[in-house]
């Protein structure tokens, strides 16, 4: 009898009806947790810069608000693989997104009492927000990469975007009616109070999904030497000519984005006046589009090749800010976020694409990726500090000129910095930029990313995560690059 139960324990079609139990319910659990997080997700990427200007942010702190996180969020990325050594994978991230939920909860808490240095304390806070983020990724990846099938990757993340998408626009569209309707009694801070609140409770039932969640690799290796390691990965990949073109111009161009990228949301809430509902549907437009625009950028790039649409939309992108300045009115404005989120979209995709082409065959993605992730975020930290120093002195300068007769607003100063700089980064790379030899690779919805975030201004944020198997057709000595 004995003998019979091991035999029966070890049975491998026991063990596979386990495995397809756990990897079920798993799946399913990651999918529901998509939608958590989304509560969370739509607040931060949209609203925190509505959040700053309620408290009184000056325009150099607006530097601050876009800057600051975006650096320390990278340092963290770094730090993430060393500090999970140490722990259980499943139970650092879960831990991280219990820190992460009470970070925002105490956001709700400064709404709501309005201390002395209000600002820097949600500034500190928004650092601490980006940093917990940042800490999880890298591991998150690993445990979906570990238990999502090949054969299924690409449905299962189309699936789980779509749920992320519909999220955060249903969350993005209630905090904008909550904003409005607190506002006009004069309460916006109880609206702030409740949107964090929310976004606190979708974080801990996140925190919950995870951890009913089964990792089939719940410790992680520690990693002696990592941060040499790293280095050394970082030179040899920074030895490339054309990636390091490649990185220059993204970084570049993002940092110019960050000139201006802060200033947007104050130029709507404080000189055109919009309600929070007003704000809210001028950004979904943007969003909006760069979304259902995704496809069509992919079809095209994989057509005539990425090279093609990074010129074209970093032609495009320099004229955005510009356009701002020629007309306040409010369709105007949405036909113009329309126009921001078909450019946004190509360059987002097709750069992230660009990447997988130039890297050297059969190299570490996650190394060029994580490499280009850190210049371009310590690039926008620079750039949203000397958009911040410009903003200060703007009127200033306005006066001083004579120019105030002829532009209405003090940003439009930094609009105009920003487009120069933008058309300065565009004539630099297009000489530079080459076509690269395009190796057997999957197709655009086969090559997995994850929208991790919506900005209505510089684009959705796209989080490489896997490559899936293509079967292609060659011959027999030939390799594919899987």
């Amino acid at each position: 009898m004995a003998l019979e139960h091991s035999s029966s324990s070890t049975n491998p079609c026991s063990r596979s009806r386990d495995r397809l139990s756990w990897l079920r319910r798993t799946l399913r659990r990651s999918q529901q947790e998509a939608i958590a997080s989304s509560t969370m997700t739509a607040t931060s990427d949209n609203f925190f810069n509505a959040y700053a200007i309620f408290l009184g942010a000056s325009m150099g702190q607006m530097g601050f608000v876009t800057g600051l996180p975006q650096l320390f969020g990278a340092i963290s990325q770094l730090l993430s693989v060393w500090l999970a050594s140490h722990f259980s994978r499943k139970l650092f991230i879960v831990t991280s997104a219990i820190l992460q939920a009470l970070v925002v909860l105490a956001m709700g808490l400064v709404a709501a009492l309005r201390p002395d240095n209000a600002v820097w304390m949600f500034i500190g806070l928004a650092v601490l927000y980006h940093g917990f983020i940042n800490l999880i990724q890298p591991h998150w990846r690993a445990w979906m990469g570990a238990i999502v099938p090949d054969k299924r990757r690409g449905a299962f993340f189309a699936a789980r975007t779509r749920l992320t998408m519909a999220a955060s626009l249903s969350v993005f569209f209630v905090g904008g009616g909550i904003l409005s309707l607190t506002d006009s009694y004069q309460m916006a801070w109880l609206g702030f109070s409740l949107l964090f609140s929310i976004a606190f409770m979708g974080r801990l039932v996140s925190a919950w999904l995870l951890l009913q969640m089964h990792d089939p690799e719940p410790c992680c290796a520690k990693e002696k030497g990592y941060f040499t390691q790293t280095l050394v990965n970082f030179r040899s990949a920074w030895a490339d000519k054309v990636f390091r073109q490649y990185s220059l111009f993204v970084a570049g161009m993002q940092c110019m984005v960050a000139i201006s990228a802060p200033f947007f949301a104050v130029y709507m809430l404080e000189d055109l006046h919009f309600t929070y509902l007003e704000f809210v549907f001028a950004s979904v437009a943007s969003i909006f589009t760069q979304f259902v625009t995704l496809r069509f950028w992919g079809r095209f790039s994989d057509l005539y090749g990425n090279r093609i649409v990074m010129i074209i939309t970093s032609c495009l992108i320099p004229c955005l800010p510009l356009l701002w300045i020629f007309s306040d009115n409010y369709l105007y404005i949405i036909g113009l976020q329309v126009f921001s989120g078909l450019a946004w979209s190509g360059f987002t995709l097709c750069t992230a694409n660009y990447l997988y082409d130039i890297r050297p065959f059969r190299s570490d993605f996650a190394t060029y990726a994580a490499l280009q992730a850190s210049l371009s975020a310590g690039f926008v930290f620079v750039g949203a500090m000397v958009g911040g120093f410009i903003a200060t002195y703007a009127n200033d300068f306005l006066v001083f000129t004579g120019l105030n007769q002829w532009l209405s607003s003090p940003i439009f100063v930094v609009f105009i910095v920003s487009t120069v700089m933008r058309c300065m980064v565009t004539l630099w790379f297009i000489p530079r930029s080459i076509e690269p030899k395009i190796r057997p690779r999957p197709q655009f919805l086969q090559l997995i990313f994850r929208i991790k975030g919506f900005s209505a201004i510089s684009g959705v944020s796209l989080d490489w995560l896997t490559v899936t198997k293509r079967i292609v057709k060659r011959k027999p000595h030939e390799n594919a690059d899987e």
